[in-house]
């Protein structure tokens, strides 16, 4: 493993082998640079006017992962009382807090608004309703449905309203006593094709007048999140993004708008490296490679599921070789990868899954018996 692999920062792989050689812990576990972080953090938001970041805490809710984004000033973006319970814990003012989850739950309503939240999303007359009964007053903003083109997850259709639904939505939030102070959307998640923010910019813009006929005078809007990572294949980088953003909110919206962007992946997805350990091996039906490690759909690495391929690296030399990557369950579901790409290890070998920061503990569980992989800050 000395040679420093494709994807991944020559920083984070020393510290991540200091770590194995000099540490006890056993695996799987996750390692996150904070270096790394903080520099995802410098970058994001930087090129869009009036911008202010709202880390999306579903992307990696690890209590210490949060507690470091604080530190570096960022809000936070949540959609249930578990995620504001990790929050008030490590003492975030609720102003640095927005919920853009069109569908919340009565008890996190209640614990939202008792802790001080005051940013609410929402695409639906019954949320409206909720809304009004729990947090009179409170600041809401309509989820508008966009272009996801171009997007590994495209999120357009369970939430989201078009432009006319929303503009009757915005006038009955008024009328109930709640004050509209915005629009949000959301292009889809790991979002590759830049023109999505352009085009809904330009939707967006239509609403906001659309609003201001009625008498409703807007001054926020939330831009979501979506910005892609690399994983194993090259993305449009973030400034990129964020210069085509900026260069279609000046064309579109006055400078006092306030700009909402809410990053998870982007943020915590590069820091991220899996440490686990190859557990078995075997040929199955002929000649295909099955390789077994102790990190899996179940406990780490769900996204596969949905077509998220990762790097795998392990320390064999060799001549590379098609494997299917399982993880340690007794479920057949377990398959994390079945064109992977690697020379042949021995069982007991150490594998390291880079860009492994986002989307990975947060949907872990302890099916079969398994433990959640800790995380641990480098």
């Amino acid at each position: 493993m000395e040679i420093v692999p494709e994807g991944i920062k020559k920083s984070t792989w020393n510290k991540v082998l200091d770590y194995i050689a000099m540490s006890d812990e056993p695996p799987p576990y996750l390692l996150m640079d904070k270096e790394v972080i903080r520099e995802k953090v410098g970058q994001i938001g930087r090129t869009i006017r009036n911008a202010k970041v709202f880390y999306a805490v579903k992307a990696n809710p690890d209590i210490e992962v949060c507690r470091f984004l604080a530190e570096q000033g960022l809000g936070f973006e949540i959609a249930s009382e578990g995620e504001l319970r990790i929050l008030a814990e490590i003492g975030v003012a609720p102003e640095r807090i927005i919920t853009s989850n069109p569908m919340k739950t009565f008890r996190f309503m209640e614990e939202a608004v008792a802790y001080g939240v005051n940013y609410f999303a929402y695409d639906t007359r019954p949320e409206v309703d909720k809304m009004a009964r729990y947090a009179p007053g409170a600041n809401v903003y309509v989820r508008l449905v966009v272009p996801n083109e171009g997007s590994e997850w495209p999120l357009s259709k369970k939430f989201g309203v078009e432009i006319e639904e929303a503009a009757e939505l915005l006038i009955y939030a008024r009328d109930k006593g709640l004050n509209p102070v915005g629009i949000t959307f959301h292009v889809g998640s790991q979002c590759n094709n830049p023109y999505n923010w352009q085009s809904a910019v330009d939707k967006a813009r239509e609403l906001w007048e659309t609003a201001a006929e009625a008498g409703i005078q807007l001054r926020m809007l939330d831009i979501g999140g979506g910005y892609p990572i690399r994983y194993t294949k090259n993305v449009v980088e973030i400034e990129t993004i964020e210069k085509k953003i900026d260069k279609a909110l000046r064309q579109r919206f006055a400078e006092d708008v306030e700009i909402f962007i809410e990053p998870g992946r982007a943020v915590v997805g590069d820091s991220g490296v899996f440490v686990g350990t190859v557990i078995g091996k075997t040929k199955r039906s002929g000649d295909e490679n099955w390789l077994y490690i102790d990190v899996g759909v179940f406990n780490g690495l769900m996204e596969s599921v949905g077509g998220i391929k990762y790097n795998y690296i392990v320390g064999a030399r060799g001549e590379a070789r098609s494997w299917t990557v399982c993880g340690p369950s007794c479920d057949s579901m377990d398959v994390i990868d079945k064109e992977a790409e690697l020379p042949e290890p021995e069982v007991g070998n150490r594998i390291l899954i880079p860009s492994a920061g986002a989307y990975t503990i947060s949907y872990a569980s302890e099916f079969n018996g398994f433990s959640i992989p800790k995380v641990i800050l480098i």
